[in-house]
């Protein structure tokens, strides 16, 4: 390359233009190209452009249901070719949609061969695939070529392609649509034809109809793999009203019976959208991973239609209980977003309702009955023109054949002798010799009469708004007539429940394999579960300067509270803890508990107890141990303590005296009625000191007496009578504890 070649240097060619500006700008232009023409559909005919391009290239080839099947690849290429610059797999992924009956409600293709499955295998190539339209395709083209609609030049401007289809099938609900634009997507979930065409005549009869109303007849969506939707009605009737919300699809599933006591569960329909054989593999890893106890083994016997089997543990296992706990874990259930994101008039995106949808299809589809009536008219007009010419040809045939023989313009000459219009005598010199003999006075009065009394018919329609909503009503009947729910095609698939009323709790257990374990925590904070019910911990590693600080035997079901000396509850799920292997974990990476705090103790929850809780300084209350579960990771506050306060004794409370002992060796004994018994609070002084604070207490059976151990092991026992000196009321200093009271100020040595 020269130097002549090089563009010519210089700040003429160089324009200073804002980033900010050009990135706008361009990001504008790309951003409202995917919004018009690619993402979202158009809420007339329900399309996106490469469907509605797909559509008209099939209709223009030929291929309608009563034709023959053309290979795909063959109509790929007309609308790459024709219509849609794009990559040809984006057209044929689209093209194959239009033609999967578990992924559309109301197939536009009907194709021949592979077209994909249920389990997310692909179709095969366009090469071996063959496609025609559906009856839906042609409702949707029906009257195209009558002026029904604009069309507008393609790409390369060598042809023209509809800016809308007529859309006969009410194919925005139908069949949904789902697109992600840019700052924008949609989501609408297909619905039963007859219940659409039942709202759209009701909203022709009463245009002022609510939401509410509509969906007495659209009771929701009717998706083509069914299932059913457990929304309430009031939910559903908000979602249709503001044009968001979702819907819930549970699978169905039945109970059979294979004998001895025994059942298995048989899942028929899963949810719209999901892949069959993901679910299965996703139920496979959670049995693996022991997530599902109840569950002893799960298969896909699915020939055509869906069939998965699952077999519970054993015949005891509630099927209720085991199905709640697939669908939580599972997308057995799934949710279907609403999105009512659509093209208003091919222009404008924007969220609809229910009825704004149904009337806008409505209002195109009496536009359309307008735009076609003014078309037939136009051709009726131009054929009675030409019926005139042919009765004055014909009282005149003589005279007419001598001037077509003699003239050298007959045309002219025809028009002046006989006061034709110009397309009149074109009509008659384009007469085939053949054709005269049909020209029969009565056969042309009778063709002209019949044209103007449907001329006469079609003016008075486009006189009358009423007459055009009546015809409107009477097609919305006949494609009600088509896809009526009597028909295979148009009955409902998907059906409504009521979730049933289960216990979370029950639910949650049943979520966890009970195993035994051993919760260990040391003195540091450092937590882990040791499996197995072990008494023996001697063994045990800790953490340089760290040791043994509680332990105790739980199950993998149950729920660990631990309680700290800032006085706040925290709750973990032991099946959560981690393993025995090395030294755990610190419990302040799973609870948000304060620095200044620590550990004061941890225990499994038994919502039957009663719990005393105090403070160093002897301040407490009763608490029923239900009252520490906290839901989250910042615990509950339980015992109110200021420093240089903390919470020290947590004991359960079964018995109907207290023992409380301080650090300075005196014991107090009181009746626990004089407590009382809270759910948070600073609670109300158990003893008395001048200095120092509670060293232990024991709540006990005073008939039963007061018992503790010494450092020996000994077992010492207090009667009532031999008690009686230490006996007061709460808040009193106490007497001197009892001759062989351990010397660790504690009842357990």
């Amino acid at each position: 390359m020269g130097k002549s070649d090089l563009p010519p240097s210089g700040e003429e060619n160089i324009h200073a233009v804002d980033l900010k500006t050009a990135l706008e700008e361009r990001y504008l232009a790309y951003a409202l190209s995917t919004i018009m023409h690619r993402a979202l559909p158009d809420v007339r005919d329900g399309l996106k452009p490469v469907h509605r391009r797909i559509v008209h290239a099939m209709s223009e080839m030929g291929v309608r249901p009563n034709a023959a099947y053309k290979k795909c690849a063959r109509i790929v290429g007309d609308v790459m070719g024709k219509f849609h610059p794009h990559g040809d797999q984006s057209i044929y992924d689209a093209l194959v949609r239009l033609a999967q009956e578990f992924a559309i409600r109301y197939p536009i293709v009907d194709g021949q061969g592979n077209f994909g499955n249920i389990d997310g295998d692909n179709a095969a190539a366009m090469r071996y695939t063959e496609a025609r339209m559906t009856e839906v395709a042609s409702l949707l083209l029906e009257g195209i070529g009558e002026n029904a609609v604009d069309f507008r030049p393609t790409y390369n401007e060598e042809d023209e392609e509809p800016v809308v289809l007529p859309g006969a099938f009410p194919n925005l609900l139908a069949n949904g649509s789902s697109g992600i634009a840019v700052g924008m997507a949609t989501s609408i979930p297909p619905h039963n034809v007859h219940e659409i065409c039942d709202a759209a005549l009701h909203l022709i009869k009463h245009p002022d109809a609510t939401v509410d109303k509509l969906v007495d007849f659209v009771q929701g969506p009717d998706f083509p793999t069914g299932g059913t939707i457990i929304d309430s009605r009031a939910s559903i009737v908000e979602a249709y009203e503001t044009g968001r919300g979702g819907f819930r699809v549970r699978a169905k599933w039945t109970q059979e019976d294979v004998g001895r006591g025994g059942y298995q569960i048989v899942v028929t329909e899963i949810p719209y959208m999901v892949q069959k054989s993901r679910l299965i593999e996703k139920i496979a890893e959670l049995l693996i991973q022991r997530k599902l106890p109840l569950l002893e083994d799960v298969r896909d016997e699915s020939a055509e239609d869906v069939r998965i089997v699952l077999v519970p543990k054993s015949r005891t296992v509630d099927p209720n209980l085991l199905m709640e706990s697939l669908f939580r874990l599972t997308e057995l259930e799934s949710r279907f977003p609403l999105n009512m994101n659509v093209l208003s008039m091919g222009k404008v995106p924007r969220v609809m309702s229910l009825k704004e949808v149904l009337s806008e299809w409505l209002a195109h589809r009496r536009d359309v009955l307008l735009r076609r009536s003014r078309h037939r008219l136009a051709e009726i007009e131009r054929r009675l023109e030409i019926l005139g010419g042919y009765l004055i040809a014909y009282l005149n045939l003589d005279e007419v054949i001598r001037i077509i023989r003699e003239e050298d313009e007959p045309k002219p000459v025809l028009m002046e002798r006989f006061n034709l219009t110009d397309l009149q005598a074109e009509s008659i010199l384009n007469m085939r010799l053949r054709s005269l003999r049909k020209l029969e006075e009565m056969e042309i009065r009778t063709e002209y009469d019949n044209l103007s009394s449907e001329k006469a018919g079609i003016e008075a329609l486009l006189g009358s708004e009423e007459r055009q909503w009546q015809t409107v009503a009477w097609e919305v009947g006949e494609v009600k007539k088509k896809f009526a729910k009597a028909t295979p095609i148009g009955r409902r698939r998907t059906d409504f429940s009521e979730a049933p009323e289960t216990d979370l709790e029950a639910i949650h257990q049943a979520m966890i394999e009970k195993e035994p374990i051993t919760v260990v925590v040391s003195e540091k904070g450092w937590i882990r579960a040791l499996k197995g019910h072990l008494n023996d911990l001697g063994s045990l590693q800790f953490k340089e300067g760290d040791a043994l600080k509680v332990s105790f035997h739980a199950q993998t079901t149950d729920k660990i509270i631990i309680f700290t000396t800032g006085g706040k509850a925290f709750t973990l799920g032991a099946d959560k803890l981690p393993g025995g292997r090395g030294h755990g974990e610190p419990l302040r990476i799973m609870i948000d508990m304060d620095n200044d705090q620590d550990v004061l103790t941890a225990f499994p929850l038994d919502t039957s107890r009663k719990l005393l809780i105090s403070s160093y300084q002897g301040y407490g209350f009763v608490v029923s141990e239900g009252e520490l579960v906290a839901n989250t990771r910042k615990g509950k506050q339980i015992l109110n303590v200021s420093m240089p306060d903390e919470a020290k004794i947590v004991t359960p409370a079964f018995g109907d005296h207290v023992a409380v002992v301080g650090e300075n060796r005196k014991m107090l004994v009181f009746p626990i009625a004089q407590l009382p018994e809270m759910t948070r609070g600073k609670g109300v002084r158990l003893q008395r000191y001048k200095d120092g604070g509670v060293s232990d207490v024991r709540v006990f059976n005073i008939e039963e007496g007061l018992t503790w151990d010494d450092s020996a092991g000994r077992n010492f026992v207090r009667k009532k009578d031999e008690l009686m000196e230490w006996m007061g009321d709460r808040a009193a200093a106490g007497r001197t504890v009892p001759k062989g009271f351990p010397r660790s100020g504690k009842f357990s040595g």
